[in-house]
């Protein structure tokens, strides 16, 4: 019995994430809903569950509101530029839908839409992840989202099949999923990137050496042409 609760006990580490990503999404929620802050507390979210994937102990608090702080005004702009995206891509959807016909011309505006829609969703998944643990641009995030996205496209699968899961399980089976679904949904997604994120660490320490030797400030995420900077702001 007392290996069971142990601290060390595995299915208690796990029960353990579970809660924290719980709570984590209570405070994901609360700061998202003025809406337009939704982009830093989910980038606020992705630190804090990285640091609980990484077993860093306690101050999961401290890490959130240090992370929605530091990366408020670059998160806001990028959740705006894809709300704006978004309700661009809902609007087309919306017409092709209602004006469906059979012609070779509404099957290639149909198939560029999908394309769209995708990269969309690629770039929604990966983009705020790359800002909670790296300083760039906001062009450059949205393209590396995309290009690292489809570089790791198992990764971006199981993402999305993550969210698609999650979604499907309020809608139809238990809507009170819905106060902690984000939470958990974003602690999985940050197990899954761990690996990714690891060797963009490895990637931007290179790039960063080989700037030193060379004398050029510019460098890359492992082939990406933007250049990142690891955030050690926790």
């Amino acid at each position: 019995m007392r290996t069971l609760f142990s601290p060390d006990n595995t299915i208690m580490n796990i029960i353990g994430k579970i809660g924290l990503g719980i709570y984590l999404n209570l405070l994901w929620a609360i700061f998202s809903i003025p809406v337009i802050t939704c982009g830093a507390a989910t980038t606020a979210l992705f630190k804090s569950c990285r640091y609980v994937i990484s077993d860093q102990g306690g101050g999961v608090t401290s890490v959130f509101f240090s992370a929605f702080k530091s990366n408020f005004k670059q998160s806001t702009i990028a959740w705006l530029i894809l709300l704006v995206l978004g309700a661009v891509l809902g609007c087309d959807g919306y017409v092709l839908y209602h004006m469906r016909f059979s012609s070779t011309f509404w099957t290639l505006l149909t198939a560029v839409f999908f394309v769209a829609l995708a990269a969309f969703a690629i770039i929604l998944m990966y983009i705020f992840p790359l800002m909670a643990n790296y300083e760039n641009t906001i062009p450059a995030m949205f393209k590396n989202s995309l290009m690292i996205g489809m570089r790791f496209l198992i990764c971006t699968v199981l993402m999305a099949a993550i969210y698609a899961g999650m979604g499907f399980l309020i809608v139809q089976v238990f809507t009170p999923l819905i106060f902690f679904g984000e939470g958990v949904c974003v602690l999985l997604c940050s197990w899954l990137l761990e690996n990714i994120l690891k060797q963009l660490d490895a990637a931007g320490s290179e790039d960063a050496d080989a700037s030193e030797i060379s004398g050029d400030d510019e460098a890359g995420v492992i082939d990406i042409n933007a250049s990142v900077e690891n955030k050690d702001d926790v």
